[in-house]
């Protein structure tokens, strides 16, 4: 066991606003996807990431790897398209729309 781990608990996202965060439906909507894909085989690792325009659910093939897509909420979206997004691990937007169950709902994850 290594001694020099050190446990680091983030206090300062205590007092976010719900709306800064994915809201029930739409965190059931994507556990659900993730709970299909792990028992596929096909993700093995999930990581939440929340910024002050946008909260993340990034997917890994593997632990050790960098994330393969990132489901993103836009909390400030220029346009209503842009509201939920899935992003490649660059960055790119590989697909987009103003719902989260339609953007989920009409991708094939095998071929994406």
């Amino acid at each position: 066991m290594n001694k020099n781990l050190k446990l680091v608990v983030n206090n300062s996202l205590k007092n976010i606003d719900e709306k800064l965060f994915f809201e029930k439906d739409e965190l059931k909507i994507i556990l659900n996807l993730y709970a299909k894909m792990v028992s596929d085989g096909s993700w093995k690792d999930y990581g939440l990431s929340i910024s002050s325009k946008q909260i993340g659910f990034s997917v890994f093939k593997n632990a050790t790897e960098n994330a393969s897509y990132k489901i993103c909420k836009n909390l400030k979206p220029n346009n209503k398209n842009l509201k939920y997004l899935i992003t490649d691990f660059r960055g790119r937007i590989l697909k987009n729309s103003s719902s989260l169950e339609n953007l989920i709902k009409n991708i094939n994850w095998k071929k994406l």
